[in-house]
């Protein structure tokens, strides 16, 4: 079937926004997404703040546009690997951690956001035009609304089914701990100058994580 066509004038609202995106990213590296500025974000996509309000009402809605494509890739990503329970997170977890070898102040100024807002906010549809830029050859994941709880709901009843979850610990408890990982042993992390921070998520993993020796012995 013959991909849907996209308007042109669709395609490139969607190209600037995009570049403003990228502009952000580019930006951030060490600093934290409160002392970027508007004006920097716009001088470096070449795109007037009149332009970034029309896509964004404010700053920080940049940061939830970063968790919508970040999350849509991993569900791509998993999709195509056979991994399951905590290889998947795992898999996740590594890619914060390569995320964070270049953009650290990126995930410290998510956490700094979600803690304001005090809830996980709406992911921000995207436009056909969006999808198809940001997630070619994968339009029909692109186009699903991406879901950190249900993810993680997914991968520790995958890892209960096989034996991985530590005995004792629900899958519910499971999921509420991953949050606290995902986000917490980050800033752990980063609060003690730690040169190895999937290390640090493996120390905080255990907590779920059935025995092996144990189950090697049995």
């Amino acid at each position: 079937m013959d991909a849907q066509p996209i308007p042109l004038r669709e395609l490139k609202k969607a190209r600037t926004k995009l570049a403003l995106y990228e502009a952000s990213l580019e930006l951030i590296g060490e600093r934290s997404f409160r002392e970027l500025l508007v004006d920097d974000i716009c001088r470096k996509a070449e795109v007037s703040k009149v332009t970034f309000f029309k896509f964004f009402r404010q700053k920080e809605d940049v940061l939830v546009y970063f968790m919508r494509v970040w999350l849509t890739w991993r569900r791509i990503e998993l999709a195509e690997r056979p991994l399951r329970g905590m290889a998947a997170i795992r898999h996740m977890l590594g890619k914060v951690v390569k995320e964070a070898e270049t953009k650290p102040g990126l995930m410290l100024s998510l956490i700094g956001f979600l803690s304001e807002m005090k809830m996980h906010p709406c992911m921000p549809e995207l436009s056909l035009a969006e999808i198809r830029l940001l997630f070619p050859e994968h339009e029909e994941l692109g186009a699903q609304e991406p879901d950190l709880h249900q993810e993680f709901t997914k991968r520790m009843r995958e890892a209960a089914e096989d034996g991985e979850l530590r005995p004792g610990v629900s899958v519910e408890s499971a999921v509420a701990l991953l949050h606290t990982i995902f986000y917490g042993a980050y800033l752990t992390g980063h609060l003690y100058g730690s040169t190895d921070l999937m290390g640090v998520y493996e120390t905080h993993l255990e907590v779920l994580c059935a025995d092996r020796e144990k189950e090697d012995k049995a």
